[in-house]
């Protein structure tokens, strides 16, 4: 199993870990695992693409979904449950704003 890029910034969050999957010959795919699980499925682990990583071109792209990779993304626009990019109108971003 491929290891986590050397320059991924986020942190699994409490409950959760991530683990990568070769997904193309150098793409890997970044999951996130609930260890906890659910009620639905028995409290087994249940896994949710983050995204994925290619290696030769060292860049990082969201998920279309776990099967399709999507757009490069800049890897400090992600969070630690999704590369996806937030589609956020101006009030939004002013509340979610750090600053």
């Amino acid at each position: 199993m491929p290891e986590l890029p050397y320059d991924f910034p986020h942190e699994a969050p409490k409950g959760y870990e991530y683990r990568t999957l070769q997904f193309k010959r150098n793409v890997t795919s970044i999951w996130t695992v609930c260890k906890r699980g659910f009620v639905y499925n028995g409290h087994t682990e249940s896994y949710c693409i983050w995204g994925f990583y290619n290696t030769k071109e060292q860049q990082y792209y969201a998920p279309i979904n776990s099967t399709k990779q999507g757009n490069k993304v800049d890897v400090n626009d992600t969070t630690p449950y999704t590369a996806m990019p937030l589609n956020l109108n101006p009030l939004m971003q002013c509340l979610m704003s750090p600053n």
